[in-house]
């Protein structure tokens, strides 16, 4: 009698070759017992707050070269929008770099809720994720309100707001497309199928999630600020905590998420047929 072959489609494994790992719990409590869990949740808090840091302190430098009330403004204009990017998505591929053996890089709790809607991590981890994330970002801003007072509340302390001439759906999209874009990367360099095929993926993952949100903000600065990720946005408004700021805080919270949910879903079920495999287990089991 003849042995069933698997025969693999033109980029695909057989089932010999791959076996997808087992989607994370919704519910792990045994977490809360493991030391790896909280000193995931503070490389999580460290990021966070190092990537404030550097990239608001860069917001507020390039405002205040390029101030016109200034008695002397800088000839070369500063970094610009140009630096602005390359500093946030710098940031991104050092810190994604130094902490993805630790609690996976995430940085972001659109990346974190992208990642749980995969079944990549459970629901405490997400959680406490975002928690770790926010206060990081809070305490990142405050440490560059700490530093440069006077510098941050002239220059809008780098808090998202929506530019004038632009309508709230505007903004809305535009943070859900960048955040799509983000998602999307995060999902495509940590596949584990391409682990196992490229050997050289896991190492370059940081460098695509990087120059992901390097091109997200070229393309967004002008409409929103780029939020993209709402610990970020969160962060500088608690420290600045003007109106404006809060008034359209909604918009980088609700994009980012919706952003978030699509690139999960499009690359578990469209891109791995999540789906497809699902309806084929069922029909194998009955």
């Amino acid at each position: 009698m003849a042995k069933d072959v698997e025969v693999a489609e033109p980029g695909e494994f057989s089932a010999k070759d791959y076996h997808d790992p087992p989607p994370a719990p919704l519910i792990d409590a045994e977490e809360l017992t493991q030391w790896s869990f909280y000193r995931a949740l503070i490389a999580e808090f460290i990021a966070t707050l190092l990537f404030l840091y550097v990239t608001v302190l860069t917001v507020i430098g390039y405002k205040s070269q390029t101030d016109p009330n200034k008695p002397v403004v800088d000839e070369c204009g500063g970094v610009g929008i140009l630096g602005i990017a390359w500093a946030f998505g710098g940031m991104i591929f050092i810190l994604v770099y130094c902490t993805a053996g630790i609690s996976g890089g995430h940085i972001n709790p659109a990346v974190t809720l992208g990642l749980f809607l995969g079944r990549k991590v459970s629901l405490i981890r997400a959680i406490m994720y975002m928690v770790a994330q926010c206060l990081g970002a809070i305490c990142g801003c405050g440490l560059v309100k700490a530093f440069q007072k006077s510098y941050y509340n002239r220059y809008g302390g780098g808090a998202n707001e929506l530019a004038s001439g632009y309508n709230k759906g505007t903004g809305l999209g535009a943070e859900i497309i960048g955040t799509f874009v983000l998602v999307y990367t995060v999902f495509s360099a940590t596949d584990p199928k391409r682990n196992a095929r490229d050997s050289h993926v896991p190492v370059l993952a940081p460098l695509p999630i990087g120059f992901a949100v390097f091109m997200v903000h070229l393309a967004t600065i002008p409409i929103t600020g780029t939020g993209i990720n709402p610990a970020r946005s969160l962060g500088a408004a608690v420290i600045y905590n003007q109106e404006k700021a809060w008034d359209d805080q909604w918009i980088f919270w609700v994009g980012p998420f919706i952003g978030a949910a699509i690139a999960a879903f499009y690359h578990q079920y469209i891109l791995r047929a999540g789906a497809i495999k699902a309806l084929g287990s069922f029909r194998s089991s009955s």
